[in-house]
């Protein structure tokens, strides 16, 4: 084989080699492109999916203030509605309460019912000796009934007549221009054991505070219903 014969073998060899090499390239590339496409979009959709989450957490959180500010707002406006029911059935206790001031004026009526009151203690006490505290004002009144009150009681519970002394210190007088945030009572009596240990506060004022509190769950209702608030 002539010089000619081997440098056209070995250009065929380069040939082929470069060739080889060429498309080898071309298979690199190709394949790294496509390997690039795909960690690319892999990363596109891990953004994505970060992003949706994102997005979501704050949905949430949006949607957690937006439940809580309304519960506060519901809750404020329960309050409001439950202070003006408190307010209207307050107003309707202090107007009882002005009415009551009127009832000593009827001084008949007045002393009956004060006889009604120290009989009804009485028969609560069921003690043989008592103390009665009453307003200075209503001295007379109790005075003028004492008797009649102690044979009642007598009568009612089949016992001899209590020995009933009247105390020389007086409950508070009705309340006043002059004194508006002192104590003061409307009218009616206390009775208590000669040893204190057990009392019976029979005032208007007492009796007032129980009936209220007895009878708030049925003023209440004819006042506002049965609204849920």
């Amino acid at each position: 084989m002539n010089d000619a014969d081997v440098s056209k073998q070995i250009q065929q060899m380069v040939r082929f080699i470069r060739q080889e090499a060429e498309e080898k390239a071309n298979e690199i590339s190709v394949s790294a492109e496509e390997e690039f496409n795909i960690e690319k979009l892999q990363l596109v959709e891990a953004e994505k999916k970060k992003i949706r989450q994102e997005f979501e957490r704050k949905e949430k959180q949006v949607d957690v203030r937006r439940k809580i500010e309304y519960s506060m707002q519901l809750n404020a406006s329960r309050i409001k509605v439950l202070q003006a029911q408190d307010d209207v059935v307050n107003s309707m206790k202090e107007a009882a309460e002005k009415e009551l001031l009127h009832v000593s004026h009827d001084l008949h009526a007045y002393r009956k019912l004060m006889k009604d009151l120290v009989v009804q203690s009485l028969l609560r006490l069921k003690e043989p000796a008592v103390l009665l505290r009453c307003r200075e004002e209503d001295l007379n009144a109790v005075e003028h009934i004492l008797e009649s009150a102690k044979k009642e009681y007598a009568d009612k519970a089949n016992v001899r007549q209590p020995d009933i002394i009247i105390d020389n210190v007086f409950l508070p007088p009705a309340p006043s221009h002059h004194n508006t945030h002192g104590p003061s009572c409307a009218g009616g009596v206390v009775l208590a054991s000669r040893d204190g240990k057990i009392v019976c506060e029979n005032t208007l004022d007492a009796r007032l505070d129980v009936v209220f509190r007895k009878k708030l769950p049925e003023i209440r209702k004819r006042l506002f219903g049965q609204v849920a608030v």
